[in-house]
């Protein structure tokens, strides 16, 4: 075929090089072991074009992706053959999780590579490899993982892979939208509902165990001392699933730089070989001997001094990269070079340690020095475009032809100089180029460390207009690569508009953490530039954008947070109408309610209801209504409370689906009816209050947003704790624990923490429940939050009952009077002057005299009385039994079953529950 009739065959609608045809022809004899001399499988035909010559054998392999192809590899067959029995039981089924370790230059990847390619010879494994960035990766959710699935769909049998993934992992692939066409996209995006962290997770579970029943596979996470916080949940999650799978997950880093940067993945590390969940596999120093070897194999035919594989591991330590750099150094400076056909040293052994520079970067430096000047500008180019990099990018910030950079490109990599072909890349223009890698960070690091700061400013910037113009209207699904470039470039306006666009790309993937330092860098960027009217607007987004992410993790009434809305208030006043003044009222009054400031939290939800009627806007409605009703209920005003989240709930159920415009903090359906089930279970009814907990749950399990899952588990924890079922509240904290550890929820820790400790306290294990309970409740107050204080205290109270030391429950009882009366939250009053009572009766129960027991009745009858006020049913009857029990031990007996026989006669549901259940048992004992 000539080169026109293959162009037109493989690319018929690209506008790449000439030399695509010869850039690829390249590739394939490289990875056939193909000679252009006396070829095997494909002959040149002059400048005409291409003829196949071998017969048709087996469908070709995956591509392994190697970086480094073709390195020589000694002193890690002990290394290689571990790998191999870690292979070996991936494909019984047993899922193996390793980590390979060591300092840069190291040889991580070689040893990988070479592991690899093993693997590609023993049959036809899925391999998918992915690269973390120092550049953007600690922001880009799982961008090493969708790399790798990335690559390995555009693999021969990728299409496989596509539908899997589709059936599997929808909302992996809808992240990927360069392996789906327009319609199929479109298809993908109306099917899936949004990409939470849990759903994510469970997704990638599944669909990797869909793959591996078709064929095993391998994963390969480089670099992860730059990964992302989502990336490392999900490694977690693939070592602790249960389920047999054959894979194989490979995770290479630097120890030393996860130390100093104190980066989780040391955590995440050691949690999972505390369990058994994982392996390590660090790489030492090379010796003498295996440096004596590489000799022998890199010059089969010499005659060098025996004293020469010392002189170099003195230099190098060991050091597989700088020996490799040495070596190549001494060779270009014709030091060691072939005389009668034999290599030979051409110096004294002296004289070469002292030509050798003292450290790698320094060796580095001297060979960027010795490359024209052409070839310097590429690679210039090059390490500002990243680890890897197309040559159509590199051509354009230099304003050069493609082919004349892939050219460069491929002869660098021929000669083993910095960089490696890694194949052809489209662009979403059209443009098909070849794409490199350099072969080490360490080379792309000095490079760019040498650029000039105005050079590399520009060239930044150049990269960012190429990719945003090349990308058009997909800019935002490289937004964080956008960011860092025109960041560094110092075009700060539209850095901080990429980095809202990665913001709100780690928000869909529930990615807080990501997303709060990408707004926390946008908002540092925006205070660089003028304050001008455009500035106003652009900030306020960020604010508000942050204000929920911050929520997730510091909790609502975490000081961040009420800087990030008391600062988008200022700026709503400067903007006038705008869009964002009803998003920042709502999360100004959660941060607010959540600090107990009650006043001020009631002007804020009465200003968005006004706002939401004027709108006639249902989904206003609805966050103000939930808004009114979380404050009514807080305050002990119930009828008012039931009103509000009854119409909040009828709103979200006619709407029936998220929230597309507001931020979600969680969703308002959970939120209503979590508040709905409390509001029902102090009116009295039970059984209503567990069915709107159970709806609540059940919606949170359907949205799969992993902070409204974690909110359900501690709402249901707190409803089972009203029913005093001390196993499901224990059962239900445990799973909000779970739900929150990963993603860093700090509020919902602190509360399933807290009533974990409660359950086990009166479940008899109440010297580690009491120091949960401590904990929990320290670890609440330190957020910022003092709502719900007065209830904490009193369970505090109450277990310390239990262990006999009622005079510290009844201080700590005085604590949350004294709280609740400060802050008007008195919804949990009653129970607090009906324990206050009990624990008197305990703390002397020997000495109960007159006085006492005028005091402990004043105790119920306040409780009563306050209860009977609020409307609060089932408190008033935990108030009408300890009184009456009071009463009985008077001699009393009529008048105590009269009373309890009133409030029992006057519920109509929820018999079969503790606190009926004991009030029909004394009734029956009084007679």
């Amino acid at each position: 075929m000539t080169k026109e009739e293959l162009i037109r065959a493989v690319w018929p609608s690209t506008s790449g090089s000439e030399a695509l045809p010869k850039g690829c022809i390249r590739e394939l004899r490289r990875r056939l072991g193909d000679d252009r001399a006396a070829p095997r499988f494909i002959e040149s035909m002059g400048r005409r074009g291409y003829r196949f010559i071998a017969p048709v054998a087996a469908a070709a392999r995956p591509d392994p992706g190697l970086r480094t192809p073709g390195v020589l590899l000694v002193g890690r067959e002990a290394e290689l053959g571990q790998l191999q029995r870690w292979q070996e039981k991936a494909l019984g089924g047993e899922r193996q999780v390793v980590f390979v370790t060591g300092e840069p230059g190291i040889g991580k990847t070689t040893v990988v590579d070479a592991f690899l390619q093993q693997v590609a010879e023993t049959g036809a494994p899925w391999i998918a490899r992915g690269w973390c960035s120092e550049q953007y990766g600690a922001g880009e959710a799982y961008l090493p993982v969708l790399e790798a699935l990335g690559r390995l769909c555009r693999e021969t049998g990728g299409e496989r892979v596509i539908t899997l993934l589709g059936q599997h992992a929808p909302r992996w692939l809808v992240q990927m939208p360069a392996l789906l066409g327009d319609t199929d996209l479109e298809a993908l995006q109306r099917k899936v509902k949004g990409a939470t962290r849990e759903r994510m997770l469970r997704e990638m579970a599944e669909a990797v165990e869909a793959l591996t029943a078709e064929a095993p596979l391998v994963l390969v996470l480089e670099d992860l001392q730059w990964s992302d916080y989502s990336t490392l949940d999900l490694i977690s999650s693939l070592a602790q699933r249960r389920e047999p799978a054959r894979l194989l997950l490979i995770g290479t880093y630097r120890p030393a730089d996860v130390i100093v940067s104190g980066h989780p993945l040391k955590a995440v590390k050691h949690e999972l070989q505390a369990h058994g969940q994982c392996e390590e596999l660090p790489l030492g120093f090379l010796t003498v001997a295996e440096i004596s070897r590489y000799l022998a194999a890199r010059f089969p035919r010499h005659r060098l001094p025996a004293e020469l594989a010392q002189t170099v591991h003195r230099r190098t330590d060991g050091n597989p990269l700088f020996m490799v750099n040495v070596v190549q150094y001494l060779v270009a400076q014709q030091l060691i070079a072939e005389v009668a056909g034999e290599c030979r040293l051409k110096a004294r052994i002296e004289e070469v340690a002292v030509a050798v520079p003292e450290s790698l970067r320094q060796l580095i430096a001297m060979q960027i020095d010795q490359l024209t000047k052409e070839e310097r500008d590429v690679l210039d180019a090059a390490s500002v475009a990243g680890g890897e990099f197309s040559a159509a990018t590199v051509a354009a910030v230099l304003e050069r032809k493609i082919e004349r950079v892939e050219q460069q490109c491929e002869e660098l990599a021929r000669r083993g100089q910095f960089l490696g072909s890694i194949g052809m890349g489209g662009l979403p223009d059209g443009t098909v180029a070849g794409r490199y890698a350099f072969s080490h960070t360490l080379y792309q690091q000095v490079l760019y460390d040498r650029l000039a700061a105005a050079r590399r400013m520009r060239l930044h910037r150049r990269i960012g207009e190429y990719q945003e113009v090349t990308y058009g209207e997909r800019a935002g699904e490289i937004a964080a690569e956008l960011a860092v470039h025109f960041e560094r470039g110092q075009d700060y306006l539209r850095a901080v508009r990429y980095h809202r666009h990665a913001a709100e790309n780690a928000l869909r993937r529930s990615a807080h953490r990501e997303a709060t330092a990408y707004l926390t860098k946008g908002l540092e960027l925006l205070d660089t530039l003028p304050d001008t009217p455009e500035r106003a607007p652009q900030e306020l987004v960020l604010q508000t954008t942050l204000g929920p992410a911050l929520m997730a993790t510091e909790g609502y009434a975490a000081p961040e947070v009420g800087r990030a809305y008391t600062r988008a208030r200022e700026l709503c006043r400067q903007v006038g109408d705008t869009p964002q003044l009803f998003p920042m009222l709502r999360g100004l009054q959660r941060f607010c309610l959540a600090r107990a400031q009650l006043q001020p939290a009631g002007e804020l939800g009465e200003h968005c209801l006004r706002l939401a009627e004027g709108a006639a806007d249902a989904e206003l409605l609805l966050e103000a209504n939930l808004a009114l009703g979380e404050r009514s209920f807080f305050l002990g005003e119930l009828d008012t409370a039931q009103a509000h989240l009854a119409r909040a709930i009828a709103l979200h159920d006619r709407q029936q689906r998220p929230s597309p415009t507001l931020p979600i903090v969680q969703d308002p359906g959970v939120a209503g009816r979590f508040h709905a089930a409390l509001v029902l279970w102090l009116l009295g009814h039970p059984d209503q209050a567990l069915q709107a907990s159970q709806e609540m749950r059940a919606i949170a399990q359907e949205r799969s947003h992993p902070f409204t899952l974690a909110y359900a588990g501690s709402g249901a924890a707190i409803l089972h704790h009203f029913r005093r079922e001390e196993g499901l509240v224990q059962q239900q904290a445990e799973a909000a624990l779970a739900q929150s550890k990963a993603p860093g929820f700090a509020l919902f820790l602190a509360q399933a923490t807290f009533l974990r400790g409660w359950a086990l306290a009166v479940q008899g294990r109440g010297e580690e429940g009491t120091a949960l309970m401590r904990r929990g409740l320290t670890t609440w107050l330190a957020t910022g939050a003092e709502i719900m204080r007065p209830y904490y205290l009193a369970l505090l109270a109450e277990a310390y009952g239990k262990l006999g030391q009622a005079k510290e429950g009844r201080t700590l009882l005085a604590e949350a009077l004294a709280a609740a009366h400060q802050t008007g939250e008195r919804w949990w009053e009653p129970e607090l002057h009906r324990l206050r009572g009990e624990l008197t009766l305990e703390s002397n129960a020997r000495k109960l005299g007159p006085g006492l027991r005028n005091e402990v009745e004043e105790c119920f009858r306040q409780a009563m009385e306050t209860a009977h006020h609020q409307g609060a049913k089932s408190l008033e009857l935990r108030a009408v039994v300890s009184l009456s029990r009071l009463w009985q031990r008077r001699g009393e007996k009529k008048r105590a079953r009269q009373m309890l026989a009133d409030i029992y006669g006057s519920f109509s549901e929820g018999f079969e529950t503790a606190d009926l259940r004991e009030a029909r048992s004394l009734l029956e004992d009084i007679g």
